[in-house]
């Protein structure tokens, strides 16, 4: 599930972690990896348990419309595509699925002004009053909704974002990255497949015995960070004299050490992918002026060695 850029990602935050907190130890680094880790998977496993709660949304709005005192004739004989859709029930009724959702105590119950409005909001879409105009009834056209709908109901929506904010402090900036596992459900489940957890990294995935492991990738380049630490602070403030070492930007500092490790330990990794992968994170990450200085840093310091 997680992809080199994202553990790139992960194993920064962690050193980010250590320039603020000097007293932070190896222990304490791989707890706080692992952590983080798994939250991507969790906010992918909450996002996909909003299906079910969202089409027993739509049924509740159907039977009250129904029981009002002067129903019309649509409200009398409505139309049951999308509470009837199949992803709800496929999810929801697999032992698997409905296992882990439980162990991991999710819930979208206490979340119903969240609801209301996003079935609010998809109900008005030209996409699904296309999908309820159809008279196709099937799997795959219901996946494919549900794909819609992670596509464009859940990006950049605020009252969202502060739901999944005061869950965790790890979801903030991996709602993009967990919506495009969503997405591949659907598309699976489309196909007919039962769904299934992914594992938690890529290479994983992969039938390819002799591809590098990336939990191993990502443990040990924090570690080789966290053991050159002081040594890769040296060296950035020796080539950066026109700058106070204490006063370099804490996320620029993190991404070259980050950088350094990574050129150190993965002698198999080219050395302008490094620096290419560290750059572009800076950019999200860090001040509009990182991104030449850590590509500067980091090209000067990589090609010293």
């Amino acid at each position: 599930m997680l992809n080199r850029r994202i553990l790139r990602i992960k194993a920064f935050k962690v050193v980010y972690s250590r320039v603020e907190n000097p007293e932070m130890t190896r222990q304490e680094a791989d707890a706080e990896l692992s952590r983080s880790c798994e939250a991507t998977r969790d906010l992918y496993l909450r996002l996909l348990a909003v299906v079910g709660p969202l089409t027993r949304e739509a049924a509740s709005r159907i039977e009250a419309a129904g029981q009002k005192f002067n129903p019309t004739q649509e409200e009398l004989h409505p139309n049951l595509k999308f509470v009837q859709n199949a992803i709800a029930p496929a999810l929801e009724e697999d032992p698997d699925f409905s296992k882990i959702i439980k162990k991991k105590k999710i819930s979208w119950e206490n979340d119903d002004v969240f609801l209301r409005n996003l079935y609010e909001s998809i109900r008005e879409k030209d996409y699904f009053k296309s999908y309820m105009a159809s008279p196709e009834r099937s799997i795959k056209e219901d996946s494919a909704l549900m794909r819609r709908i992670f596509e464009e109901e859940f990006p950049d929506v605020a009252a969202l974002e502060d739901i999944l904010e005061d869950l965790s402090i790890y979801w903030n900036d991996e709602l993009e990255y967990a919506l495009q596992w969503c997405c591949r459900t659907m598309d699976s489940m489309g196909r007919g497949k039962r769904w299934e957890l992914p594992e938690l990294y890529m290479s994983q995935m992969s039938q390819d015995p002799s591809k590098e492991s990336d939990k191993d990738f990502v443990f040990n380049l924090v570690h080789a960070a966290l053991r050159g630490y002081n040594r890769y602070h040296d060296a950035v403030a020796a080539v950066t004299p026109k700058w106070d070492a204490g006063r370099i930007c804490a996320t620029d500092l993190a991404l070259i050490i980050c950088g350094l490790a990574e050129a150190d330990t993965f002698s198999g990794i080219d050395y302008r992918t490094t620096i290419n992968e560290y750059v572009e994170i800076s950019k999200y990450y860090s001040t509009p002026e990182s991104r030449a200085f850590v590509n500067g840093v980091l090209d000067k310091l990589i090609n010293k060695q």
